[in-house]
């Protein structure tokens, strides 16, 4: 279930480029290393390809992941 996307949301963008085919699994890791937060929190996580014109976004809905 898609919950609101409302501006109060923090909103992280992951430096550097990566590699867009990864897994839930392995951008949620990227977040515990590189970033050292909680990829189980409200916020919303953005990852960013190496063209720079394709991004992914990470978001924990409370039960389960939305990726977009």
């Amino acid at each position: 279930m898609l919950n609101d996307l409302s501006l109060d949301k923090q909103v992280y963008i992951v430096t550097g480029y990566t590699d867009l085919r990864r897994s839930i699994d392995r951008l949620a890791m990227i977040i515990k290393a590189q970033l050292q937060l909680d990829p189980y929190s409200t916020a919303l996580f953005l990852f960013c390809g190496r063209r720079c014109d394709r991004i992914k976004e990470l978001l924990w809905e409370g039960d389960e992941f939305l990726l977009l």
